[in-house]
């Protein structure tokens, strides 16, 4: 899991030998889940999958978390179980904006406390900044409460990942002799049977829609009193110009409703679209699983 552009894909064809579609741009290009080739790391058979970021230009976050739910409950359910999960960020980023943020947010209640030792923090793009500064940045991310620190003090572990196919396999050799993890979201939804918008990820997710509604509506009440104003003083340009940002953010709340509401019907779409051939270990031995999620 990851920002767009934080380089899992990349990650997952240097360390497998795959051909996953690459972003080289701001544009996302992993639109569905997909797996790597399966490879070998000391002797065990790995698989690393691959799912699209909470920030994807091409899809909602409600369709990629419903994506992300289905597959691991199906994978779940069929008795396949991860050896861990990666969580990808670049140390290249100047800072931790609000939308990284929120995906980490869904990424903790997603995997939930008890998983946390198969949890890797893998910083990466190194050579796009001065050895220093990066070395700041990692300090930073690691003793701050708002960035890794709870994680790291619970058992997760932060990496760097220098580009290499030997990084990459010293990375993954952390996980292969784990014992399996059950993330949270699958024990929600396959053991506790909870719809997916009343897991703690889609719980989180939903409180984030709904931060982002609120925002929306108190800057619809300010357009509407500009244009008001702009009325009253005969501003025909400006009232145009307001009336079309306003019809914008009216919109923009129409569409975040909308996903919310479209949550349940989402993942019950994909989960009845997966089978237990599209999930690896379902056929054969579950432990050798290491996951990705974009």
């Amino acid at each position: 899991m990851g920002v767009t552009g934080s380089g899992k894909s990349t990650f997952i064809n240097i360390a497998s030998g795959s051909n996953l579609p690459v972003s080289r741009s701001l544009e996302s290009c992993t639109r569905e889940v997909q797996t790597s080739r399966p490879f070998v790391v000391n002797g065990r058979v790995v698989t690393l999958i691959d799912t699209p970021g909470f920030d994807d230009t091409t899809r909602s976050d409600t369709d990629v978390l419903s994506m992300i739910a289905a597959y691991l409950s199906n994978a779940y359910e069929h008795g396949s179980k991860l050896a861990g999960v990666i969580y990808m960020h670049r140390i290249s980023d100047y800072r931790m904006g609000g939308k990284s943020k929120g995906n980490f947010k869904i990424f903790r209640e997603l995997c939930g406390e008890s998983s946390l030792k198969n949890i890797l923090i893998v910083t990466n793009m190194w050579s796009e900044v001065k050895p220093e500064i990066g070395e700041a940045r990692e300090v930073e991310l690691a003793s701050k409460d708002k960035f890794f620190k709870p994680l790291l003090e619970k058992g997760a572990r932060m990496l760097r990942h220098d580009g290499t196919l030997e990084s990459a396999h010293t990375t993954l050799r952390y996980l292969i002799n784990s014992h399996p993890a059950t993330l949270r979201i699958q024990r929600e939804i396959v053991d506790e049977h909870k719809s997916i918008e009343k897991t703690a990820a889609g719980s989180e997710l939903r409180r984030a829609l709904d931060e982002q509604a609120d925002h929306h509506k108190e800057e619809i009440q300010t357009l509407r009193a500009q244009m008001e104003a702009a009325m009253e003083a005969k501003h025909e340009e400006r009232r145009s110009e307001l009336q079309e940002e306003l019809e914008k953010k009216q919109q923009e709340c129409e569409r975040i409703e909308q996903n919310s509401q479209h949550m349940a019907a989402e993942f019950a779409a994909e989960h009845g679209r997966r089978t237990p051939e599209a999930t690896p270990g379902a056929r054969g031995p579950s432990r050798r699983c290491s996951q990705s999620l974009e």
